[in-house]
């Protein structure tokens, strides 16, 4: 078996899209005759949370536990992935810091280092940790870009080394129940309620919508981390009735909160202070449940949505686009129902992994 640390910034059971994908990552290689040792962050008070979890995972998880003096964790990291780094052929890294120690790991050890980029990390705000990140990434034998988009983000270093490997999803669909199609046009967004995930470019799309659906509803499910904002937002446009905020749920109930949904809805933007969506999971997700999606041109969303056969691709922040883009998707349903669920097929985590397996394999 060829052992692999993963050096991750996130992991399961905390939310986050680069610890479901390294989730997902290990168990795919654990599963394909790797043996992997995955090093990342205790994120709950106690602790409780992660050990319940780790008990039912095939490969090992080491927890770096939070101190009050966040250096204090940097350096247990620091010196964990050090001893680990000797015993593994290969390193693979997903996260900002965890490209950074990547780097770090390679003036001293001769394995295969392989990074992982999501967009936001190589978009950060401060320049000399911009740099840093630059500098990093040349320090990689291979760089896994998650989309083209995030691809696009370090074309200024003409990495020779780089591939895209798009990012997978996975859901239990024994839970799925009947979807009952309803007249009235519900839109949906999974995500947390921040201005990268761009819910408020939904809401402020409303207005107009309303006058030709006067009954569109708009659940926003997720942390909500901006609720109060959003709310102030809807209530200044009118179109407070017409919002639902869900809040966090488990897996089931997100299943079922899809499919009471007619439409998936993500008009993302990015941040000035370097968050940018590298691709939208969420979008596959609903997908497959038969849900079309309405999703942003200019970030890695491009790569979730097949425009004109999963979903539409708009401006984020153009009204008019979104309205079209709405009536179209639902004067052909049913066309666009069976391109939603045909298209995640694609996306599968047994398929993603096959790439991943072929870039480690070479």
């Amino acid at each position: 078996m060829t052992k692999t640390l993963i050096l991750t910034s996130e992991f399961p059971p905390q939310p986050g899209g680069i610890g479901n994908h390294a989730y997902n990552l290990a168990k795919g290689l654990q599963d394909n005759g790797f043996e992997v040792h995955l090093v990342c962050d205790t994120r709950s008070q106690n602790g409780e949370e992660e050990r319940e979890f780790d008990k039912n995972l095939a490969f090992e998880v080491i927890r770096i536990s939070r101190k009050k003096i966040i250096l204090f964790s940097y350096l247990k990291r620091i010196t964990t992935a050090f001893s680990l780094a000797s015993k593994n052929k290969i390193v693979i890294c997903s996260g900002k810091f965890s490209l950074w120690l990547g780097a770090l790991l390679s003036l001293f050890f001769k394995k295969e280092f392989i990074a992982i980029i999501h967009g936001s990390e190589v978009r950060l705000p401060n320049k000399l940790l911009r740099k840093l990140t630059d500098i990093s990434l040349n320090r990689f034998n291979k760089v896994i870009a998650v989309s083209n988009y995030t691809k696009s983000l370090v074309s200024h270093l003409g990495l020779k080394n780089i591939e895209v490997v798009p990012n997978g999803f996975e859901m239990d669909l024994n839970v799925r129940v009947q979807r009952k199609k309803d007249p009235v046009p519900v839109l949906i967004t999974v995500g947390n309620l921040t201005q990268r995930k761009g819910q408020h470019n939904v809401i402020k799309a409303l207005p107009l919508l309303l006058k030709k659906y006067p009954d569109l509803k708009y659940n926003m499910v997720g942390i909500p981390t901006n609720k109060k904002k959003l709310e102030k937002l809807a209530l200044d446009l009118k179109v407070e009735n017409a919002v639902v905020f869900s809040g966090k749920v488990s897996e089931d109930e997100k299943i079922e909160l899809l499919q009471l949904a007619d439409i998936f809805v993500m008009l993302s933007e990015s941040t000035q202070t370097g968050d940018v969506e590298g691709f939208g999971i969420a979008i596959l997700e609903a997908n497959a449940l038969g849900i079309p999606a309405i999703g942003a041109l200019g970030c890695g969303i491009e790569d979730a949505i097949k425009d004109g056969a999963s979903g539409k691709l708009i401006n984020n922040n153009n009204s008019k686009q979104f309205e079209s883009a709405l009536e179209e998707i639902l004067n052909h349903y049913e066309t666009y129902s069976k391109g939603a669920k045909t298209w995640s097929q694609n996306f599968t985590w047994e398929k993603v992994i096959k790439a991943y397996l072929k870039i480690l394999e070479n």
